[in-house]
């Protein structure tokens, strides 16, 4: 006979020893990959869940993709921080967190004074299976016609404004 599965319960915050972060719902955190060759995969924590006895904790997360990680890979606009926000979920241990970080909306990342390792932004959703954007277009700028790249130093016209 099949054992019963043991109950789980939610829980609002969890502190990650190994870093001593408390994570809750809602955070973004840099999670450790399998390939140590690759770098930290970007998450939003949605729901935090332990075994009865408070142990084996387990995130529910919604990734965050690179541009080389979808469909059409890095483009000459993309910031070298930039990450989609997708519709891929996963249940992961909590154990596998490295770090807690900040996806900031593109206006507010374009107005840190410094950005720091664990700075990201987001300026797009990204459907996995298709992959869609949404939004399917941003403005362009300049002579170039490209979306802004906040790595790359814009100078605007004093004459034309463009």
């Amino acid at each position: 006979m099949a054992k019963p599965k043991a109950a789980r319960r939610t829980l609002d915050s969890y502190t990650v020893k190994h870093i001593n972060k408390t994570v809750r719902a809602g955070d973004c955190v840099l999670m450790r990959p399998s390939d140590s060759g690759k770098p930290s995969y970007v998450a939003k924590i949605e729901r935090i869940e332990a075994d009865s006895r408070g142990s084996n904790v387990k995130v529910h997360v919604r990734w965050y993709y690179r541009p080389e990680e979808s469909i059409g890979g890095r483009r000459q606009f993309h910031g070298s921080k930039e990450v989609f926000l997708s519709d891929h979920h996963d249940v992961q241990s909590a154990d596998t967190i490295e770090a807690k970080c900040t996806v900031h909306t593109f206006k507010s990342y374009t107005k840190l004074d410094a950005v720091g390792n664990d700075d990201f932004f987001c300026r797009f959703e990204y459907n996995s299976s298709t992959g869609a954007f949404n939004p399917d277009r941003v403005a362009v700028y300049c002579k170039c016609e490209m979306p802004y790249n906040p790595d790359d130093l814009m100078v605007q016209c004093e004459g034309c404004s463009d």
